[in-house]
């Protein structure tokens, strides 16, 4: 009895989400819609090492592989912020503690008629621990601005996603 009891309500759920409208995002693979728009989009340069790496993470989530866009429908625009502050005074008056921030503008532009799709911006931060060797604090400074690209890459794509998938 209850086993027939869960099938029943198993079944019940089943039938009320094939009806709520859901669908997967990414329907189809590489050929699928999403995939053949987010691989139209042509990443424009982008100043400095931070613009790099951000360059660089974007065209890798948008399925570029390093290579140019064929036939772009869409221009990605960046303009990054990148900060690094210190925190965290010690007991000698020296910082024991720095915040690295990165922050990206970005504009999705219709190429063929110059519309701005979407125009939003994403960010992220990291904490870095500033100790007595100048090498290791300069290196977890780097890191933390690789790990930072990625993030708001991640970012960026997923709005991207969100809009292309709206259209």
């Amino acid at each position: 009895m209850r086993r027939s009891t869960a099938l029943c309500a198993a079944l019940i759920m089943l039938a009320a989400l094939s009806g709520c409208g859901l669908r997967p995002v990414y329907a189809g693979g590489a050929g699928g819609a999403l995939a053949q728009g987010l691989n139209a989009i042509e990443v424009a340069p982008i100043q400095g090492r931070e613009g790099f790496l951000v360059r660089s993470a974007l065209n890798d989530r948008l399925g570029h592989g390093g290579a140019a866009v064929s036939n772009p429908q869409y221009r990605l625009d960046v303009l990054l912020d990148d900060q690094l502050e210190g925190l965290g005074l010690l007991t000698d008056d020296t910082i024991g503690r720095e915040r690295r921030t990165l922050r990206a503008r970005y504009q999705l532009v219709d190429l063929a008629s110059g519309e701005i799709l979407l125009d939003a911006t994403a960010g992220s931060d990291a904490g870095i621990d500033v100790v007595s060797s100048e090498f290791a604090t300069i290196a977890a400074e780097q890191t933390a601005l690789e790990n930072l690209a990625q993030q708001v890459a991640d970012r960026i794509v997923s709005r991207l996603t969100l809009t292309l998938t709206q259209r």
